[in-house]
């Protein structure tokens, strides 16, 4: 195959979508007895709860939303990285730090520039069996090769 040609397609998995989202929450609801444990005057608590809520639901939210823009990535062995949307159209992304790709599991950051004009920064959980999988194994191959 030539490496131009050379690509790895992986469709986000929803179960773990789903255990992503609910770590979060739980996170998220584990922050209200550590805010409410602080020292400080009852009234800067109750305030501190109310805003770490708001910007709890604004992440679990932005999250959600990143997720609903992406049906597919393809990784290319160039480096190119390209996300299926909702419309059916690839979009070019940029591969951001902090992802991280092992044996059977990762964690892949990603920036899309939708054509909205509107740019999204999206994390994606993967899963794939390198034995029973070829796009799993290119993935890898091609992870190693960028260097990401």
């Amino acid at each position: 195959m030539s490496s131009t040609a050379y690509f790895a397609e992986i469709r986000p998995d929803p179960m773990l979508r789903r255990i992503v989202l609910a770590s979060g929450a739980a996170s998220a609801l584990a922050g209200i007895p550590l805010i409410l444990i602080l020292p400080v005057a009852p009234a800067l608590r109750a305030l501190s709860v109310s805003v770490w809520l708001v910007m709890m639901a604004s992440e679990l939210s932005r999250a959600r939303r990143a997720w609903y823009a992406c049906h597919g990535l393809r990784f290319f062995a160039d480096g190119t990285v390209v996300v299926l949307t909702p419309g059916r159209i690839w979009q070019p992304a940029t591969l951001l730090s902090g992802g991280v790709l092992l044996r059977k599991l990762g964690w892949i950051r990603l920036s899309v520039a939708l054509p909205s004009g509107n740019k999204l920064v999206l994390g994606e959980c993967v899963r794939g069996d390198g034995i029973e999988s070829a796009d799993w194994r290119r993935l890898q191959v091609i992870w190693r090769h960028v260097g990401a």
